[in-house]
């Protein structure tokens, strides 16, 4: 739109300036072709796939000799007294579309570029080539700006269209699971464990829907959109209200330590164990504690377990958290259930670090069970 209105402009300068052409019919001519080069990269342009590189800087090279014919085609004097090129405005149109395709900066590139062209044409008429150089600018740095920040918008909305129909999605799905879950539980027998199973799933998927574990710019992501997923009917979870932020690769593995836990509760407690976890987020340090109401462990079972060479779970859990900097502390009672604590120092993740000061308590710190 702005090429076709410059080029209007340009043949209404041509008409009311003729008198400061010594060629006029040769103007007409540049006119002829502005109007074909229009046409042309109106065309062009109309394909996001055609804006390359390759085409933007043609466009820039057609315009800028099309300026400087003003100097063949006007007389001396009145480029000298500051009368507009024969391209007047229309000059602008490849300014524009670099600052388009590729932002404020190269938009700004296109303008100096120009306005040097400008100004080989009509130094004498200093003031007149700043006012361009300041308008093409202008015109350069406002307009792509305001192309990024379009398409900023546009990204930001279409994610969120997006967003908004997988949610839809997922309340489908959660009406279903919570379906089978209520009349699994009426009707008994197999069909209410196969209801407890979908309330499981149905607890999962809405903390999945809750949130994800999008990294931040700085590499760190919440705790919390990790661990809240692992919540069903047997398991529930406590988190801080505000997001706890650790090094991604350290949440991955303390997330993988706590599932570790658990699946270490199923395996020596049955399915139906209750589990609980808790996320403590202290100055310096992360706490997690990992608690069942099982029947706990015998006394010295930990160290059988690790003279047999059974360290699958300690593994898991203690060798994860150690090779991070953290540890882990496991305290039992026969008949009163286990307790795992999980800790891990926030900061980067540090490979074969010392030993880490912590109070064990009562019970020291060992391989879990298995």
């Amino acid at each position: 739109m702005f090429r076709f209105a410059g080029l209007g402009y340009a043949v209404l300068l041509t008409v009311i300036n003729r008198a400061d052409y010594a060629r006029l019919g040769w103007a007409w001519v540049v006119i002829a072709v502005m109007t074909a080069w229009t046409v042309a990269t109106t065309m062009a342009y109309a394909r996001p796939e055609r804006r390359t590189r390759l085409l933007l800087g043609t466009d820039l090279v057609v315009t800028a000799g099309l300026l400087l014919s003003t100097a063949a085609l006007q007389y001396p004097s009145a480029m000298a007294r500051g009368v507009m090129p024969v391209t007047g405005i229309w000059v602008a149109g490849p300014v524009l579309a670099w600052a388009v395709r590729y932002g404020r900066r190269a938009g700004a590139v296109t303008a100096l570029i120009l306005s040097g062209c400008d100004f080989l044409l009509r130094s004498e008429a200093i003031t007149v080539v700043l006012n361009g150089v300041v308008l093409l600018l202008l015109a350069g740095v406002v307009v792509g700006h305001l192309a990024r920040l379009a398409a900023e918008v546009e990204t930001e909305r279409q994610h969120a269209v997006e967003v908004e129909a997988a949610r839809d999605i997922h309340d489908s799905v959660l009406q279903v699971l919570a379906m089978v879950q209520r009349r699994g539980a009426e009707a008994g027998g197999a069909a209410a464990e196969l209801g407890r199973l979908a309330g499981q799933q149905e607890a999962a998927l809405r903390s999945l829907v809750g949130g994800g574990a999008a990294a931040s710019p700085s590499g760190e992501v919440d705790l919390r959109t990790l661990v809240l997923p692992i919540q069903s009917d047997q398991v529930t979870v406590s988190a801080p209200a505000q997001s706890v932020r650790l090094e991604k690769e350290a949440a991955m593995e303390l997330t993988a330590a706590i599932r570790a836990a658990l699946d270490n509760v199923r395996r020596h407690c049955g399915e139906r164990a209750r589990a609980w976890v808790l996320i403590e987020d202290e100055p310096g340090l992360v706490t997690v504690t990992v608690r069942d109401d099982g029947p706990g462990i015998a006394e010295g079972r930990l160290a059988e377990a690790a003279a047999a060479g059974r360290l699958g779970v300690s593994h898991s859990i203690c060798g994860r958290l150690r090779d991070l900097g953290g540890g882990a502390t496991i305290r039992s009672v026969p008949g009163e259930g286990t307790e795992v604590e999980l800790y891990l120092p926030r900061g980067p993740v540090a490979r074969d670090p010392g030993p880490v000061a912590r109070d064990p308590g009562p019970v020291a710190r060992g391989p879990a069970p298995g």
